[in-house]
């Protein structure tokens, strides 16, 4: 837990970064409701090859399908019971911002329309959680969830030992079912079958990464209790409503994923689109929600997220060092040419992407982007900027 020395260097901390990151905020474009755009060069950029990424994101599709229900079954065909819990939407085509200093330097595809986004959601997720440790609901990131959630859910030896860190950084292990879903159903391994993922040996908390759906809702289930009210409407409160964002994105859980809190039945949300549900969102507001973390989370000098807990979710976990707080890193393994490796980004089924580089105030959104071509587009972003 925080101690009163702990809390107070961390207010000063919050204190000074505020208002540096307030009077740097004087001199920044932030966009209003009609973002405005600049010409490519003006903001850096080579044209000519700007364009021929952009052209390369047009050309380069994900090859899923438009009809995202089929699309789901077909690509986690192989988990067993795996079914449709939450709404889906048909998705559209390729499309994608280039944000440069705040300003839009370049634009594609139909930037207005909502689409599904998947595991960024995670990075919404992760985001709700930073809040909770800004305003102390969660006193510190080790803790273990047995003090903050007073039902089943973390019963027993080994899910008793799971802190916040574990469910945000995905080595948490834990074992049990949600909503219906069971965490070993989730992701199995190619090797063996239903016998043997059930009894599987347990890892140790925190030693070992692992990619999982059914523990990422956990953590949103756990973070129902800490607010007390619905995640959506936190994040709508306390970050899209001050960005600007419009009022089209939705939040969504699975059709039985509601719970009561406070004699009020209110719906947990999952962390992407698994089973349905996750995200709903435009390209427009995803790309303010990037720019919001390229600025260390301060909008037009309010600071809507510390630039601490920033810090934490972009840094590299012990279990993966190409995975933070749900998202991820070039720390690691990763080998993205010259694109530096202080970027991070946000990932989802189908080829959604958030890139962040905050020390060039630069902010790349595609969607539906042949996953396999990430890195190469990218490159090609970094080609037509002039370092």
């Amino acid at each position: 837990m925080k101690t009163p020395i702990t809390i107070f260097i961390s207010a000063v901390f919050l204190t000074l970064f505020s208002f540096s990151s307030t009077v740097s905020a004087q001199d920044l474009y932030f966009p209003d409701q009609k973002w405005e755009t600049k010409d490519a060069t003006e903001l850096g950029f080579d044209s000519n090859t700007l364009k021929q990424a952009v052209d390369f994101a047009l050309k380069n599709e994900n090859s899923v399908e438009r009809d995202l229900r089929i699309a789901i079954l077909k690509a986690f065909s192989r988990e067993p019971y795996h079914e449709l819990s939450g709404e889906t939407r048909e998705r559209g085509g390729p499309a994608g911002l280039i944000i440069k200093d705040g300003y839009i330097a370049a634009s594609w595809g139909d930037v207005d329309r909502v689409d599904m986004t998947f595991s960024v959601t995670k990075s919404y997720l992760s985001t709700v959680a930073g809040l909770a440790w800004d305003r102390g609901l969660i006193q510190s990131v080790d803790d273990n969830l047995t003090s903050y959630v007073w039902d089943r859910t973390f019963d027993g030896e080994h899910n008793s030992k799971v802190t916040w860190e574990h469910l945000l950084n995905q080595s948490s292990d834990w074992s049990g079912t949600l909503f219906g879903l069971e965490d070993w159903a989730d992701r199995p391994p190619r090797e063996g079958g239903i016998d043997d993922w059930r009894m599987r040996e347990l890892r140790e908390p925190g030693t070992h990464y692992e990619y999982n759906d059914v523990r990422v809702n956990v953590l949103a289930y756990s973070l129902l209790q800490v607010w007390r009210e619905s995640l959506p409407k936190v994040l709508k409160n306390e970050i899209m409503d001050p960005i600007g964002a419009s009022t089209t994105w939705r939040w969504i859980g699975y059709d039985d994923s509601w719970t009561e809190i406070d004699g009020v039945k209110v719906q947990s949300v999952s962390g992407g689109g698994h089973h349905g549900g996750g995200m709903f969102i435009n390209t427009l507001d995803q790309a303010r929600f990037g720019l919001l973390f390229a600025r260390q989370g301060n909008w037009n000098g309010e600071q809507l997220i510390s630039g601490e807990w920033i810090h934490k979710a972009k840094a590299p976990s012990e279990p993966n060092a190409n995975y933070g707080y749900m998202w991820w890193t070039l720390k690691g393994d990763a080998d993205w040419g010259q694109v530096p490796d202080h970027v991070y980004y946000a990932a989802g089924f189908g080829g959604n992407f958030i890139i962040v580089d905050e020390e060039n105030d630069l902010v790349i959104i595609t969607r539906w982007l042949d996953t396999s071509m990430l890195e190469e587009f990218t490159e090609k972003v970094y080609d037509a900027f002039r370092l």
